[in-house]
């Protein structure tokens, strides 16, 4: 057998059977996580005009768009609830780098609800995606931002959509490498928009191309069935001769949902970012008067392109070491609304900025499990304060417990819901595996603001 037929044949064999309680568990905590940043992040201003767009174009359909009294087709529902997931850049983070919510749960929640399915079998199919984008990932060689030519989920996302919503149609080994080889042809996606709205439909259409594409091959549409490894296809295209298909061989426990498992971001920003932030907030506890700060001076691995010295709006700033390093002087962290435009070009950040000076080095491990950043601050008289970051709050080294994550849970949800509902939300979630497919519908039906009184799961 070629690479994909195995491939396809490991996916299609895994079944619930497979899930044990660290890995349902894993699994309800990055659907909690990426439901309440999908809800938070659908107040910004990509996915509002992206929500506009869909409704005018008279899209029918049964699935809800979370944070929109909107429903549609399981696709377009994919599209949305995908670009407001990753629109704050606060969804999960995994290793090697890459969002894997965002392009796999927004497509199992939208195809679940269409179809009627229950909880369990919406976890299953999360697990299998996100196993695939996983295994992807590593089979690419492409362990280091500075070695990615593509934004990940972009080619990786739309494979592990596709696969798991070929789990909740039932697709068969043969039918799941014609959904593949369709969703191949639409991967692809520029790290030149990243630090615009464009990135957010990174992962949006993701979700919704791979969920097309298995749609489409359980109609019977078909596609190069070995895709991977063809000549002129996948691999070749995105990868070239670092492909490694050895690391597609095996699927299944101890999936990479648990091991490595994914880090939960604190904080709203390219996830490099959290080392300095942290560690610039570490500083600004012990300084009194940032004003009097003369020159500040960050540490850093060689990632180009967290490389912004003048971010061009409060978005772009999601990707500045030097401004979120400024930011968490001044105000001791960062929140969502430290990337608004008003917060950007405030008179503090803009007297602070250029005082900021990167010094990237390849002396500093460039992947995330083994990176750090150091922040050193000379004050006027020159004095010298420094604060080094080796995991943030959250990362696999340093991860954060149930109280400190429903806190950030409940500060996205509360962005749109009131606490009732956001209350029963978390509950229903809690109990997700027990969840018919009523009870996942009604839990949709709370987040696009169109529920009943009794509440989702009810």
């Amino acid at each position: 057998m070629g690479v994909t037929e195995t491939f396809c044949r490991n996916i299609a064999a895994c079944t619930g059977g497979a899930l044990d309680a660290a890995t349902i568990a894993a699994a309800k905590r990055l659907v909690l996580d990426g439901i309440a940043v999908a809800v938070a992040g659908s107040r910004e201003r990509a996915p509002t005009i992206l929500a506009e767009h869909i409704r005018e174009l008279g899209c029918a359909g049964g699935a809800s768009a979370i944070g929109f009294p909107l429903r549609s087709s399981p696709v377009h529902a994919a599209y949305l609830n995908g670009a407001s997931m990753h629109v704050l850049d606060y969804e999960a983070m995994w290793s090697p780098p890459n969002h894997a919510t965002s392009t796999t749960l927004p497509a199992v929640l939208a195809l679940a609800e269409t179809l009627g399915a229950g909880g369990r079998d919406s976890l299953v199919a999360l697990v299998k995606g996100c196993e695939v984008q996983g295994r992807l990932r590593v089979a690419s060689g492409q362990f280091e931002p500075r070695e990615l030519v593509f934004h990940p989920p972009g080619v990786v996302g739309v494979m592990s959509a596709a696969a798991a919503a070929a789990h909740l149609l039932r697709l068969d080994a043969e039918r799941l490498r014609h959904a593949l080889g369709l969703a191949a042809s639409r991967a692809g996606t520029l790290l030149a928009n990243v630090g615009t709205m464009a990135k957010s439909t990174h992962c949006g259409m993701a979700a919704a191309m791979g969920l097309d594409a298995a749609l489409m091959a359980a109609r019977g549409f078909t596609a190069n069935p070995d895709v991977i490894e063809a000549r002129d296809g996948y691999a070749q295209a995105f990868f070239g001769r670092k492909f490694d298909p050895a690391a597609l061989a095996r699927f299944g426990p101890p999936f990479r949902i648990v091991e490595p498992g994914y880090a939960i971001k604190m904080f709203p920003s390219q996830y490099a970012t959290h080392f300095a932030i942290e560690a610039a907030a570490a500083l600004h506890r012990r300084i009194a008067d940032v004003a009097a700060v003369r020159a500040v001076e960050v540490r850093t691995p060689v990632m180009p392109y967290v490389d912004r010295p003048y971010p061009q709006t409060g978005l772009d700033g999601k990707f500045s070491f030097q401004y979120t390093t400024a930011v968490a002087l001044l105000d001791g962290t960062v929140s969502i609304s430290s990337f608004s435009d008003a917060r950007r070009f405030n008179a503090d950040v803009e007297a602070l900025l250029p005082r900021v000076r990167l010094v990237q080095t390849p002396e500093i491990p460039a992947t995330l499990d083994r990176m750090h950043v150091e922040v050193v601050v000379e004050r006027s008289g020159g004095e010298r304060l420094q604060a080094r970051c080796d995991a943030p709050r959250g990362s696999w080294r340093r991860p954060v417990g149930t109280e400190e994550h429903l806190a950030k849970v409940r500060d996205c949800l509360g962005a749109r819901l009131d606490a009732s509902v956001a209350e029963r939300c978390i509950a229903a979630i809690a109990r997700f595996e027990d969840l018919d497919g009523a009870g996942l519908a009604a839990l949709m039906r709370s987040l696009s603001g169109v529920a009943t009184q009794a509440g989702a799961g009810a």
